[in-house]
């Protein structure tokens, strides 16, 4: 059973991804070369390793196990590769970092610019999700850091404290209607909604906030980007649910009323499984993060 690290790396992407197009394409491999790869480690394993179902692919239990040594064997190499960064020129390392919607959007932009310039060495894997799936990534080693809030359980990773964020309600200044300067979602269910794309992390969660009180958001327009969704609502297209930050970066143009749900205001926190344990590139950026 012979598995060499290209093998590894395309089927650690593939799982993690749940499509084989997508983990070709991220491991530089044409479609037909990643799936006869693939093939083969089956063949030589003598068991499948990916069940194919109609929306990709998902890892069977000896996929699992594959994806795990995968996984540690991915984590020694970058160990290695920082080791002996100080030694080597033109060396690279990269840096998994997976955060929710607020960070990637309004926080990171302001510090990994920076980050990158001053280590030229270093590359970053950004990748938004929910909360929930960056905590279970940083657990099972897919993401060297992850910036999560912490109601989806964090306890059992190390943390550093990151950010506050709340979300408030916008309209356009010159909307009727919804007075005050603060309400709760059960008040604006029955409101027409400019939202973020459909899969959007924090759309999600505002979509099963209104689902646990029963109601369903109705959507007139689902659109990329925060700033988009500002713009549309500045515009008179409906209200939205969105990050402070986001709202100030168009206070001009919108008003906004603080959301009164428990569940508005979260903490953001920087995690890892052990921070002494990253390789010397990811302390860096947990050290420029945090």
């Amino acid at each position: 059973m012979r598995f060499d690290l290209t093998d590894l790396r395309l089927f650690m992407l593939v799982a993690e991804r749940g499509s084989i197009t997508h983990g070709a394409e991220l491991a530089g491999l044409a479609l037909a070369s990643a799936s006869a790869r693939i093939k083969g480690m089956e063949e030589r394993l003598g068991a499948p390793l990916l069940e194919r179902r109609r929306r990709g692919v998902v890892p069977t239990a000896a996929g699992q196990a594959l994806l795990h040594h995968a996984r540690a064997v991915q984590n020694q190499i970058e160990a290695m590769a920082g080791d002996l960064a100080a030694y080597a020129t033109g060396l690279r390392a990269r840096v998994r970092l997976m955060a929710n919607t607020a960070a990637t959007s309004q926080l990171l932009p302001k510090i990994l610019p920076a980050f990158l310039v001053a280590h030229p060495g270093i590359d970053i894997d950004l990748d938004e999700r929910p909360s929930h799936e960056i905590v279970e990534a940083v657990a099972s080693g897919a993401a060297d850091l992850g910036i999560a809030a912490t109601w989806a359980g964090l306890s059992h990773l190390e943390q550093k404290p990151f950010f506050t964020d709340r979300l408030v309600v916008i309209a356009a200044r010159n909307r009727p209607g919804l007075g005050g300067r603060s309400i709760s979602l059960t008040e604006i269910l029955g409101e027409s909604f400019v939202g973020l794309s459909t899969g959007h992390a924090l759309q999600e969660h505002i979509t099963r906030q209104a689902a646990r009180l029963g109601g369903h958001l109705h959507f007139r327009i689902r659109v990329p980007g925060l700033d988009n969704v500002c713009r549309l609502v500045a515009q008179g297209a409906g209200i939205a649910i969105v990050p402070e930050s986001a709202a100030r970066r168009s206070v001009r143009s919108l008003r906004s009323l603080r959301l009164t749900d428990n569940w508005a205001t979260r903490q953001l926190n920087l995690c890892a499984r052990r921070f002494d344990e990253l390789t010397p590139q990811a302390k860096l950026l947990a050290a420029a993060l945090a």
